[in-house]
């Protein structure tokens, strides 16, 4: 049942999650920690800011690590085939459409209507992420860590996967002796 689990858990994330990795990311967090419980809220984080740090796109590299986490090597293989071939298809069979009806206003408005959504999803994620390292640390902890990112990333232009690296460092010297 695990197999088909994880098919229906990626297809259903990557399928509904338009706009790519981004947007996918609080439909597989609702799969892999909500319904299935996969994993719980602090894994998810690691997962994600881990995945982030590495090269590639995000859904894909969620996908394998989980698929291998609940169901081993056939897990990883079935977890990134429902992941990657329906987007895919679609990719090809939208495209297509797209590129033939591109100056329909009803495309238009279906592209822009569309990004609030994925805007909201991503608050959501966003907020139970905070909410979660804020138990896990403290307020004021976690206020300084996203100032800390924030100045690094923003303000002297250092790249995400650095600025991630520096936090596990920072979580794994500081934070696991207080």
């Amino acid at each position: 049942m695990d197999w088909l689990d994880l098919i229906i858990g990626f297809f259903v994330a990557n399928v509904l999650g338009y706009g790519g990795g981004p947007a996918s990311i609080p439909l597989m967090y609702n799969q892999i920690v909500t319904h299935y419980g996969w994993t719980n809220d602090a894994e998810f984080s690691n997962i994600l800011a881990l995945g982030n740090a590495l090269p590639g796109p995000i859904a894909t590299k969620i996908a394998a690590f989980i698929g291998y986490d609940v169901a081993g090597w056939p897990g990883l293989v079935l977890a990134l085939a429902a992941t990657i071939i329906p987007s895919a298809v679609a990719l090809i069979f939208l495209l297509k459409l797209l590129q033939k009806h591109r100056q329909s206003p009803i495309v238009k408005g279906m592209t822009l209507l569309v990004q609030p959504v994925v805007a909201i999803m991503m608050v959501l994620l966003t907020w139970q992420m905070v909410d979660t390292s804020i138990h896990s640390t403290n307020l004021w902890q976690t206020l300084g860590i996203a100032a800390v990112a924030y100045w690094l990333m923003e303000r002297k232009k250092i790249h995400p996967a650095i600025v991630i690296c520096i936090a596990f460092v920072y979580g794994g010297t500081v934070l696991a002796h207080i």
